[in-house]
């Protein structure tokens, strides 16, 4: 019961193993306060509470409109609401991870790492071991492996690499738009395979950009209701709708914005380095702050869709 009702798990904490958990539960050191692990967690709290409340549900005002409109979008408009909703996901997510694992650090319980600059990655295979890390291990230790992983033939590896992200797009929701998210990332590493099976190699900041507007494009199918909506985004991200006008202030704070997400440290990071200095102490008390102010205002719960 204790597995299974954990607070940070419950809610939208990292997918665990109950043999990575149990030990630490039963754990007779663990019953002590440590102060420096409440240090700690409160500062990752206060981080995942500033990603979730400041920047995601900010995010989520310039994502929301642009998915739910039937009208013709512009250039600027499309890839606003697509880059908008693909940096609100990752604030979203890894801002409750974040907080889960501040909190389980707080009662010294120490969860597994989930998200590692995932928009960093140059290529599909580092973009998943980087996204959802939880999420990607539990998928290959109990559909790849048991399909025979890699160790079976060249042809039936790539069966086995689709197979697991067409199970895992409809693990996320019986909609045809997570079956199209899983199929696109499923061709998507299928290529990949195929690429490093005949030794082919590609400069870091190229394999960057493609794989940054694969994820993004995949992404509008992963948020859209239907495919005409997901369609009519698409469209205006080719400029078929043309350019338009309005709305470059917003798409410029986020080119802004995935810049940051590639040049500098994430939470991890910090963590691995903290001291609890004066610095920390403020930065925390901070970002506390902020995120406590912003809870009045309305705050999209994203883990309900799946």
């Amino acid at each position: 019961m204790l597995f299974v009702t954990y607070f940070p798990h419950l809610l939208a904490g990292p997918i665990l193993h109950h043999k990575e958990m149990m030990p630490q539960f039963s754990n007779k050191w663990n019953f002590s306060l440590r102060w420096r692990n409440v240090s700690l967690g409160l500062f990752l709290f206060s981080i995942g509470l500033f990603k979730k409340v400041i920047l995601a549900d900010s995010f989520a005002v310039w994502a929301n409109p642009g998915f739910s409109t039937e009208t013709a979008l512009t250039l600027i408009d499309a890839w606003t609401t697509s880059l908008s909703y693909t940096l609100q996901l990752y604030f979203d997510f890894s801002g409750y991870v974040d907080m889960a694992i501040g909190m389980s650090l707080m009662f010294n319980i120490r969860l597994p790492l989930n998200f590692n600059s995932p928009y960093k990655a140059k290529d599909i295979q580092d973009f998943w071991r980087r996204w959802h890390i939880t999420l990607s291990r539990f998928l290959r230790d109990y559909i790849y492996i048991p399909l025979g992983g890699n160790k079976v033939s060249k042809y039936r590896n790539y069966v086995n690499l689709f197979s697991v992200f067409f199970i895992g797009g409809i693990w996320h929701g019986a909609s045809w738009m997570f079956v199209i998210w899983g199929i696109l990332h499923g061709g998507a590493i299928v290529i990949h395979r195929i690429w490093k099976d005949f030794g082919l190699r590609m400069w870091g900041w190229l394999g960057w950009l493609i794989t940054f507007n694969f994820v993004n494009i995949a992404w509008v199918f992963f948020r859209a209701d239907n495919l005409d909506t997901a369609q009519n985004i698409l469209i205006g991200m080719s400029g078929l709708n043309g350019i338009g006008t309005e709305g470059l202030k917003e798409l410029a704070i986020l080119l802004i914005f995935i810049t940051a997400t590639v040049v500098f440290r994430n939470s991890n990071d910090m963590s691995s380095s903290f001291k609890p200095t004066r610095i920390y102490q403020i930065l925390t008390g901070m970002l506390l702050f902020a995120g406590i102010v912003m809870l009045e205002r309305h705050s999209d719960f994203l883990y309900f869709r799946f």
